[in-house]
Formats: structure tokens, C-alpha cells, sequence
């Protein structure tokens, strides 16, 4: 297990300045934000040594982009507004290899007009289904032929809205493209707290083998919630952070939804449950 950030929540006048501060945390893996390196318009228009300079300034500092972020609404309403994503989504593709990074953080998205982030009761419709099915469907072998993975988080406010869901799309998209974003805190819907271990291990089971990167933050309810630094609310942090590490591979865990005077303690809490983990004897 890797402890990372999102480059966004270090805002520096320069690149190299946010990548110093984060790396002033011990910090060394990156879900990078494209506004972390200020540039002089949208990301198509950008020459690729633009992109190769960025990659430049992290490999200095030994650092890794884990994932590239790209949060697009695959199934936006509008359908204009929904093939804009799908171009950008094109875009960040193309840049992944000049970055240096195999893997885009993305979403499902929702039939919410104005936000992919929030609920809405057509998500869970045929209808909505197909749409991300058609919009994988263009984007997921242009991906393929970049060596690129998707990586979608599994949430409560999007078309895939759980584990079951998420394994659902992946064995019917069956592409090598299509990964997981884990984010244990956006597993639970309105009155599962009670069942935190059940569902964890539950989205482990079914989406472990899947994984490219993980989330860390945290929640104080369930259904929507807010969100909390990792380890300040009622996510059981020793549960995830073991399940992560019983992973047959090493992944990055990208700490978000937090302010700079916060990264210290949630960086520490995941040193201790790691280190707990390591120190419980073999079965």
C-alpha cells in the first residue's frame, strides 16, 4: 500500500511548488489533477511536451502518478453535454502516456442534470444503464489501444451504485480497460452502516481483482454523505486499510476530501493501521 494524494489539494503558483509540498507529507503517489500544473488553455489544445515536462518534474522528485483524474458524466442527460465528456474523456486518454500514468479516475456518473455527484432515481433504470453501456462501449477500445485503464468508483449517487453493480458492468463490458476506483466510504446507502464489514468485504470479494488505485477519506453517515479526513469519522479504517493490503498487488491509496492541516493525521492513522496489519500473525 502506497499513501497518495490529490495533487489539487496542494494549489501552489507552480507545479513544482505543490509537488514540494506534498512530498514535505512523505507523500510520493499522485492522483494528479490538470490543474495542478497551470496550463495555458484546455488539455487538447496542449502540445505533448507540455505533458512530458509534467511527467519530468514528478519523475525528479521520484514521485508516481497513480491516476490521472478525470471525473466525466457517462451519462450526462443532455446528450451534448454527455458527448462533450466523452470527448474530453478522448483527450485525457492521449495524454496518459506522455504523463507517464496508465490509469484515468472517472465515475459513472448520474441522470442528474446538474451534478454527476448527486442521486438520482433514473440511475437505475434500463434505459440509463444502456447509455453508460454505449458510452464504454466507444470509449473503452480506444482506451485498450493506449494501454489505458478506466477506473470508475463504485457510489451511492451513481449508476453504479454498489459492488454488485460495479461487477455487473465489468463482466458485461468484459474489457481489460475497465478498472475500479475503491473508495470504502461511498459503498453505503441509507441505513448500512450497520453492516460496514459485511459490505466491505463484500465489494472486496467481488471488485478486489479489479482494483488500480483506492480512495481515502471518510463519512459520518451513511446514504449521502459528507465528506470527512480519513480516519475523523466512522469508517473502520483498520478493516479497509487490511483488505487493501491482502491484495496480490501494491496500490496506491489516495487521500482526498481534506485541508492541508489535515494530511498529517489521516497520513499517520493509515501508517498505523498498515503497520497493525503487518504485525497481526500469519493464518
Amino acid at each position: 500500500m502506497h499513501i497518495g494524494i490529490m495533487s489539487g489539494h496542494f494549489r501552489r503558483p507552480s507545479l513544482g511548488e505543490s509537488l514540494d509540498a506534498i512530498l514535505g507529507h512523505g507523500i510520493r503517489h499522485l492522483q494528479f489533477n490538470l490543474g495542478s500544473a497551470h496550463l495555458d488553455g484546455p488539455p487538447g489544445e496542449q502540445d505533448e511536451s507540455v505533458f512530458a515536462g509534467i511527467r519530468d518534474e514528478v519523475d525528479r522528485r521520484g514521485m508516481t502518478i497513480a491516476a490521472l483524474g478525470g471525473p466525466v458524466n457517462m451519462v450526462h442527460p443532455d446528450p451534448v453535454k454527455r458527448q462533450e465528456g466523452i470527448d474530453r474523456m478522448e483527450t485525457l486518454i492521449g495524454i496518459c502516456g506522455p504523463l507517464g500514468t496508465s490509469a484515468i479516475a472517472t465515475c459513472t456518473g448520474s441522470r442528474h442534470p446538474e451534478s454527476m455527484w448527486r442521486h438520482h432515481p433514473d440511475n437505475v433504470t434500463e434505459d440509463t444503464w444502456q447509455v453508460l453501456q454505449g458510452t464504454l462501449e466507444h470509449l473503452l477500445p480506444i482506451a485498450e489501444s493506449h494501454g489505458v485503464a478506466l477506473a470508475f468508483e463504485p457510489e451511492v449517487n451513481n449508476v453504479c451504485n454498489n459492488a454488485k453493480r460495479s461487477r455487473q458492468l465489468i463482466d458485461e463490458m468484459a474489457s481489460s480497460a475497465l478498472k475500479v476506483v475503491m473508495d470504502a466510504s461511498n459503498l453505503f446507502g441509507k441505513g448500512e452502516l450497520p453492516r460496514m464489514t459485511e459490505i466491505l468485504d463484500e465489494a472486496f470479494e467481488l471488485l478486489g481483482e479489479h482494483v488500480s488505485i483506492a480512495h481515502a477519506k471518510d463519512l459520518d453517515h451513511d446514504g449521502d454523505a459528507g465528506h470527512l479526513p480519513a480516519g475523523a469519522g466512522k469508517l473502520d479504517y483498520e478493516r479497509y486499510v487490511s483488505l487493501l493490503c491482502a491484495l496480490p498487488f501494491e496500490v496506491s491509496v489516495i487521500l482526498h476530501g481534506l485541508g492541508e492541516d489535515q494530511v498529517a493525521d489521516s497520513v499517520a492513522m493509515l501508517d498505523r493501521c498498515a503497520a497493525t496489519v503487518k504485525a497481526r500473525p500469519a493464518e
